[in-house]
């Protein structure tokens, strides 16, 4: 796995303007594209974080009401969705999983364990086509069937 350049200066807050010259037109539009799919589903928060440390480095938070559904870190050229699969939710993502992606499956299968079935989700997005396997996650992380 390569790791990407992230916006690491916990002491200095990145404008909107900063964040899209770093992850680039292409990425910053497909963010915009996913946050408006994100809005037609949930009741939609977003917040500007430094959440985990310098690893992770800045990102939206982004929450339906106050329920997180997941991070949205900033890579330079792109960004990373990271996604919390709780012991709770992981049978429902279990369950999907023959119909998402190759790639989505792969970063199921090696995820970050949390819990006995759970676990983190670190999904680089690069093109638009994952995007719906992403909503489709927090779907089952939030219990609800796939629309």
């Amino acid at each position: 796995m390569t790791v990407k350049k992230r916006l690491t200066d916990k002491f200095t807050e990145p404008t909107e303007d900063r964040i899209r010259l770093f992850i680039g037109e292409n990425a910053w539009q497909r963010l915009i594209r996913f946050e408006d799919m994100l809005r037609t589903r949930y009741d939609l928060n977003r917040e500007l974080k430094f959440p985990f440390g310098n690893a992770y480095g800045w990102g939206f938070r982004y929450a339906h009401k106050k329920t997180l559904l997941l991070y949205v870190f900033f890579e330079e050229n792109g960004f990373c969705c990271t996604i919390s699969i709780n012991d709770k939710d992981a049978p429902a993502v279990e369950a999907m999983l023959g119909e998402l992606l190759p790639e989505t499956q792969a970063l199921w299968e090696n995820r970050y364990p949390c819990g006995d079935f759970g676990g983190w989700v670190h999904y680089s997005v690069e093109s638009e086509d994952v995007l719906p396997d992403i909503i489709r996650l927090l779907n089952g992380k939030k219990g609800k069937k796939t629309p």
